[in-house]
């Protein structure tokens, strides 16, 4: 069963002038030769890939044979010299967003996802003054789970669940994990949102784990710098309290947010995690974000 192997298709929006750098023109903030944006996104996905696999070992900053639940492999990259095909939502006040059906479309999403078994779709792209976009969306036959408005129409239906993560290329690995933080979390409270966000994540200034804008001493969001010291249970969190708790701040991540990510995702319940709530025990929660079908299909929870 693991690690839950993530098969990834890569889709590059890159929109060029006549030198043939990104055109500035249509990212409105973001422009370099070709070369260096293709770099700088094949790199950055490396170290998403490296985040995220680490972050999937339980308890890894102090379990050296701790493995990881989550394995990724990029299938294929696709490149497209294009601006990015935009459509304004019905009902949406804010500026347009992607047409992520036309984009899906254009790279015969069918093929990929049922063919071939792609679950992820990292979309290289650029923000800008011009649009809006989703950090994640998901589209399947269980339906939207994910950082967006959950629109069951935005994204093609197919057989087999799929998660398309926006990125942009002006940023860096930090920015592009925090799309995969935010939809962990949105998948883990629509599993158990008591368990999760209430007992996991806790209350401001509770000292339990926090959340991707807020770690156990946070009081804002980005809040990752905060050198206030805080009692937390993040290192031996049990859903019903009574795990050792210990004085932190931001020196246990090195102010950094990519740092805190993968020490958050690394106290989140996964395999062998040996923790029980209300007598059964916790699963590994890796499942959700691995297989999401599979644990649909099986019923998995976060407990029982």
């Amino acid at each position: 069963m693991l690690p839950f192997h993530i098969p990834v298709l890569i889709v590059n929006y890159f929109p060029l002038d006549k030198r043939g750098w990104i055109d500035l023109e249509v990212t409105t903030d973001v422009t370099g030769p070709l070369d260096q944006i293709r770099c700088h996104t094949a790199d950055t996905s490396q170290k998403v890939i490296a985040a995220l696999e680490q972050g999937s070992r339980y308890h890894g900053y102090k379990d050296p044979a701790a493995q990881p639940s989550l394995k990724y492999r990029i299938v294929d990259t696709i490149e497209i010299h294009e601006a990015l095909p935009i459509s304004r939502k019905i009902g949406w006040r804010g500026l347009p967003f992607p047409d992520y059906n036309a984009i899906m479309q254009r790279i015969n999403v069918r093929e990929w996802v049922e063919q071939r078994g792609v679950k992820e779709i990292w979309l290289w792209g650029y923000h800008g003054s011009k649009m809006e976009l989703w950090e994640s969306n998901m589209a399947g036959s269980w339906g939207d789970v994910s950082n967006s408005d959950r629109d069951p129409h935005d994204l093609p239906v197919l057989r087999k669940t799929y998660t398309v993560y926006h990125y942009n290329y002006q940023r860096g690995p930090s920015e592009a994990t925090e799309d995969h933080m935010h939809q962990i979390e949105a998948v883990l409270r629509e599993a158990n949102e008591d368990l999760f966000w209430r007992k996991f994540v806790g209350e401001v200034g509770e000292g339990r784990c926090g959340w991707t804008h807020f770690p156990p001493n946070g009081v804002r969001d980005y809040d990752w710098a905060n050198r206030s010291m805080v009692w937390t249970d993040i290192e031996d969190w049990r859903p019903e309290g009574g795990g050792q708790k210990q004085r932190m701040n931001c020196d246990r991540w090195n102010s950094d947010s990519l740092t805190w990510f993968i020490y958050w995702m690394q106290n989140l319940p996964g395999h062998n995690n040996g923790l029980t709530y209300r007598g059964k025990p916790l699963t590994n929660w890796w499942h959700l974000i691995g297989d999401y079908d599979d644990a649909m299909r099986r019923k998995v929870g976060l407990f029982g």
